[in-house]
């Protein structure tokens, strides 16, 4: 496996917590933004 998820830096256990976190922070952000959209 030449390149491809090592060029990430995805060998590291906390760097993959990081990616995780992020993205899963924007898709709560993303879903919270749609339930709430028509509210106010």
């Amino acid at each position: 496996m030449k390149g491809g998820v090592f060029m990430l830096g995805l060998t590291d256990p906390g760097v993959i917590a990081a990616y995780l976190l992020s993205i899963g922070s924007a898709l709560l952000c993303v879903v919270y933004g749609a339930i709430n959209w028509e509210k106010e």
